[in-house]
């Protein structure tokens, strides 16, 4: 497993779970600095950072790019893959296959989260998850040319209604025909909805694509109250190599998170 730590270039995501903040550059300085093995970048859009400019930060401070997120084509733009409106719909679909093509040539994955949506207000769940299955054909396969798979996220019951659980979106995705869309285990929202994390972990099994490692009120690993051992061990039982990603708050401060955050992954990993 690798390690990796999030950035926030969102304005509008103003005191959400990321640790950095702001200046790209001295984040990943800082991540580098601290043995990150690569960033997470949750930017407002696919032009916020030049490819050039990317690609320079990313080799100078010899830091990967784990994946990068969507979640501003909602709390940006309001757009959702569920939306009643098919002219929103498409936007939605269009803005994510925008920040595919962005983090693709660096071999990262792009995550759908609050992106997907929700049922309700003359919008069924049946119909809300068929527009969810159809668009996440279409982008599963926009991201096949750059060898890398679109990351689902199942969310906690208060920011969706659609899949809460890795079971559910186990059995999403296996509803597909594509085979190239993964799951994402967030830590903080299994802790909510799942009965135990590392069975949660099972359940995820082979789709589990991503991993969010932060502790069960949001801040760093190691200031909440979650089991890491046998989390840790579930995601080596399933055969898990990808990036533990810190999506956490910047408590007490960026620096100090960072800091915990590489702690706990070297003392849980190795």
């Amino acid at each position: 497993m690798k390690s990796a730590i999030t950035i926030s270039l969102v304005n509008e995501a103003r005191g959400g779970p990321f640790v950095f903040w702001d200046d790209l550059t001295a984040a990943c300085r800082h991540a580098a600095e601290l043995g990150f093995d690569a960033i997470e970048l949750f930017a407002p859009g696919p032009d916020a950072v030049s490819k050039d400019e990317l690609a320079g930060l990313l080799k100078q401070y010899q830091v990967g790019l784990a994946a990068v997120g969507t979640g501003a084509g909602w709390v940006k733009h309001k757009l959702t893959l569920t939306s009643p409106d098919a002219a929103i719909r498409q936007k939605a679909i269009d803005f994510i296959k925008s920040m595919i093509d962005f983090g693709g040539p660096h071999g990262a994955p792009a995550i759908i989260g609050s992106m997907q949506g929700r049922w309700g207000e003359g919008v069924s769940r049946d119909q809300a998850i068929d527009w969810l299955k159809a668009a996440l054909e279409v982008l599963g396969a926009h991201a096949l040319p750059y060898g890398v798979p679109l990351i689902y996220e199942p969310l906690n019951r208060y920011e969706t209604n659609l899949i809460t659980t890795e079971a559910a979106g186990v059995q999403l995705l296996q509803s597909l025909r594509t085979d190239n869309v993964r799951l994402l285990a967030d830590l903080f929202h299994m802790n909510i909805e799942e009965v135990n994390i590392a069975s949660g972990i099972q359940d995820g099994g082979r789709w589990i694509g991503h991993v969010h490692f932060v502790d069960s009120n949001r801040r760093p690993a190691g200031c909440g109250h979650m089991d890491y051992a046998p989390i840790v061990a579930a995601l080596k039982g399933i055969g898990y190599s990808g990036y533990l990603s810190a999506e956490a708050l910047p408590w007490p401060d960026s620096l100090a998170a960072a800091n915990q955050t590489i702690v706990m992954y070297k003392q849980l990993v190795g």
